[in-house]
Parts: structure tokens; C-alpha cells; sequence
């Protein structure tokens, strides 16, 4: 019998590394839902590293990424005013009811933190789509323009040029 590599137990052959495609649309889904980069790098089975380098390299990824931290931060914003309003019930010792708490320093700091960033992805986003208003404006004018041209061009074609002395 030839000699055969032994086998290890506990050792597991190394999985598929997911597709770009595949990971990155998990990772933006977890983006948004937590805010949290290294959470979303484990949920879609990447290194963080991969997933900043994918950023680095690939223009769409970033925008994709900027988008879901701004949708992230959006929902821990509305978080943090539910806490405001509402507060956390924790458990007092010795008590047989808890009480409302709220400490939201934390909420607060991470959100000062990351709300300069989206401020700016947004002013970028809302000054695109003011781009997209005024060329959709501009093609209106001038498809009116050209109906105005077409009316009035029979209308001037009938009407005699009165020449100078006759």
C-alpha cells in the first residue's frame, strides 16, 4: 500500500472564500443594521482588512459603504431618542422592580463621532440629486421650446414678406 498523508482530526480544510458579490451585500446589510465594521466583517465570513481594502479599491463598495453607516446612524439615532423619551429599565439590587436609567453618554459620543461623516455623505448625495432636478428641468424647457418652434414655424411660413417699395 502506498504511503498516505496522515489524517489530522480537528483540523477542517479551509472554506470557500465568499464571492465579492456574495460577502459584500451581507456585509452592507450588516453595516447598516449595527454601525459596527468588524460585526458585519464576521457576519460576512471576511477579515475587517478585506473589507477596507475592498473600500480602498473599489469606488461603488465606498459609496455603498458610506450609505449604509448613514442608514446605520440613522437608526441609532432613532434609538437614542426612543432611550430619551423612554429610558432602559435595569434592575436595582435588592429591589423587586427595576427602574428607568438614562445613561446614553455612550449613544452620544458614538454618534458625535461618526454625524460629521454622514453630514458630509449626505450634503454629496442631496447635491446629486439637485444635479439630476436641474438637467430634468433644463430637458423639459427645451422639449417645450421645441414644440413652441414647431407651432409657429407653418404659421410663418404663410405669411407674406412685404417687400420694401413695390
Amino acid at each position: 500500500m502506498a504511503d498516505k498523508p496522515p489524517i489530522r482530526r480537528g483540523a477542517s480544510t479551509p472554506a470557500a472564500k465568499p464571492s465579492f458579490a456574495r460577502w459584500s451585500k451581507t456585509f452592507l446589510a450588516e453595516l447598516a443594521a449595527t454601525s459596527n465594521v468588524s460585526a458585519a466583517a464576521r457576519k460576512a465570513a471576511v477579515s475587517t482588512a478585506s473589507a477596507y481594502d475592498a473600500r480602498r479599491s473599489n469606488a461603488a463598495f465606498n459609496r455603498a459603504w458610506q450609505q449604509a453607516l448613514c442608514e446605520g446612524y440613522d437608526h441609532l439615532e432613532m434609538e437614542l431618542l426612543h432611550r430619551l423619551r423612554n429610558g432602559e429599565v435595569k434592575p436595582a439590587t435588592g429591589a423587586k422592580r427595576g427602574t428607568r436609567a438614562f445613561d446614553n453618554a455612550t449613544a452620544f459620543r458614538l454618534l458625535s463621532a461618526h454625524r460629521e461623516s454622514a453630514a458630509r455623505f449626505r450634503a454629496v448625495r442631496n447635491n446629486e440629486d439637485a444635479e439630476a432636478i436641474i438637467q430634468s428641468i433644463n430637458a423639459k424647457l427645451e422639449a417645450m421650446r421645441q414644440r413652441r418652434l414647431a407651432l409657429a414655424a407653418p404659421s410663418e411660413a404663410g405669411k407674406a414678406v412685404p417687400d420694401g417699395g413695390s
